[in-house]
């Protein structure tokens, strides 16, 4: 084991793992994207041994610090490092943290276990373990970060279950499997509980390589019997690289959850409302795959959202098998298609993609009541920008079309054909430039859009497309992988 000199200084600790000093700390759940939570500190408990960091986690008050020093540790079978019966407050959380961010790995079959406790935190391990990491329902406020996940590469394994509610898991890295089993679950009590505002923040979700046909998604939030539980998630500013292991990279199985601002890259899956109702994809980057956005359910709102260079659809509203997903449903029902009703699709740009926007033929029941409005869409090959078979429930205005592709089946009273007059910045997103026919074209108003996908305001009448333009920097762009994971801001 290596036996490096302890930090003599909690706060030099605490700072190279993103955990403050100040004296006052907002909910976990509720921090600012771009900063973790600051937290009052006590001063740090420092263990050498498996056995010293149990004995001290057993001893931890709400406030404390426990330090692991840096080493490879065995954790033996049967004797996970358990957190059980241990509160903290949403102003001294107990951290229990690696020496310094990786430096501590954790192999055997389990790790930490946890039960009867909120408020904690643990940070800065590396996981090697063959089990999943379960954040159970009798915990809440729970928070891991700038962890490194690849556990053992065994089939049917789910990496972490969350069902611990308002819990956050941020600047964490997933990476490495090659077989059944989803990175991230979020799921909650019985058989079809949610656990409630769950806050995924800034991961790094990588090689992701399972070649069947379902079950290797990076995020599963929910599940088809879940579906009408309000989960409340907020899904942000996360990085999807070569997630090949799922259609799905985000695949949400529960209601009333906010999929924004992350980045899916070179990857066959894409973002998914596959079951339930009310959520809101905004301001997503997804670049050079498979998959784009894809949707079944009620009252969703797809806005603001960049997608280029997908072979497959950029935008898919789907059909169904059932009309709406209803509590005492078989459970062959609900894990079928629950045809969309009410959702609206604006303002969004889809460039370079298979099919811009596209319905599916493959079930009898049509979209009922949708909007799909005020978009760009561009494509650079000869086929068809729209291609949706059900036309009776969808209300079509102000998209603006360009390219050498076909218009496709969209009626003509929905769309105009200019040149948007687009311009790479230097992150290759595809811009609005000045006198583009984009600018204060957009047919509808939108009193919920604030910004749009650059994170610059909507103002006065919106601008077609995913982009107001603007000459500001862009406060959102696609993410790399020094934005997100362990070493993330």
């Amino acid at each position: 084991m290596d036996r490096r000199t302890f930090l003599t200084s909690t706060a030099l600790t605490s700072t190279a793992l993103g955990i403050g000093l100040a004296t006052s700390t907002p909910g976990l759940a509720g921090a600012s994207p771009g900063r973790a939570p600051a937290l009052t500190r006590a001063r740090a408990v420092r263990a050498t041994s498996l056995d010293q960091l149990r004995q001290a986690i057993a001893a931890a008050r709400p406030g404390g610090t426990v330090v692991l020093a840096n080493g490879t540790y065995a954790v033996p079978a049967g004797r996970p490092i358990a957190i059980q019966g241990k509160n903290g407050s949403s102003g001294a959380s107990i951290v229990v943290q690696a020496e310094s961010v990786g430096g501590v790995t954790l192999t055997g079959t389990q790790g930490f276990t946890f039960a009867d406790s909120s408020w904690v935190t643990v940070s800065g391990f590396r996981f090697r373990q063959s089990s999943m990491i379960d954040l159970a329902t009798s915990c809440h406020h729970l928070r891991l970060s700038r962890n490194d996940f690849q556990l053992a590469d065994v089939s049917g394994v789910n990496w972490l279950m969350v069902r611990a509610e308002y819990s956050k898991v941020d600047r964490n890295h997933f990476h490495g499997k090659s077989t059944l089993g989803v990175f991230l679950c979020v799921e909650g009590p019985g058989t079809s509980g949610m656990s409630r505002g769950v806050h995924i923040l800034r991961n790094h979700f990588s090689d992701h390589s399972f070649t069947g046909s379902n079950g290797g998604e990076p995020i599963r939030l929910g599940l088809s019997g879940r579906s009408l539980s309000e989960a409340g998630a907020i899904v942000e500013q996360n990085l999807f690289e070569r997630a090949n292991g799922d259609p799905e990279a985000i695949s949400v199985k529960s209601s009333g959850n906010t999929i924004r601002d992350n980045t899916v890259r070179d990857s066959l899956g894409g973002i998914v409302l596959r079951h339930g109702s009310r959520s809101r994809v905004e301001g997503n980057f997804v670049l050079s795959g498979s998959n784009g956005i894809r949707i079944y359910g009620n009252d969703h709102l797809v806005v603001n959202n960049y997608v280029e260079k997908v072979s497959g659809a950029g935008i898919v509203l789907g059909s169904g098998s059932v009309r709406d997903d209803k509590p005492g449903d078989s459970p062959e029902s609900r894990r079928g298609n629950d045809a969309p009703d009410r959702v609206t699709i604006a303002l969004n740009t889809v460039l370079s993609c298979g099919t811009a926007i596209a319905g599916e033929t493959m079930r009898t029941l049509p979209p009922l009541g949708c909007t799909i409005a005020d978009n760009l869409l561009v494509g650079d090959s000869g086929r068809q920008l729209v291609e949706m078979p059900y036309q009776q429930g969808i209300s079509w205005s102000g998209n603006l079309l360009w390219g050498a592709a076909g218009n496709g089946n969209l009626p003509a009273s929905g769309f105009s054909r200019k040149d948007p007059l687009l311009a790479a910045g230097a992150d290759g997103v595809r811009r609005l430039t000045a006198g583009s026919p984009a600018i204060n074209a957009a047919s509808r108003t939108y009193p919920t859009v604030a910004r749009d996908v650059d994170g610059h305001p909507r103002s006065g009448k919106a601008d077609v497309g995913a982009d107001e333009y603007s000459t500001a920097t862009p406060a959102n762009r696609p993410l790399t992988s020094a934005e997100v994971g362990p070493k993330a801001p």
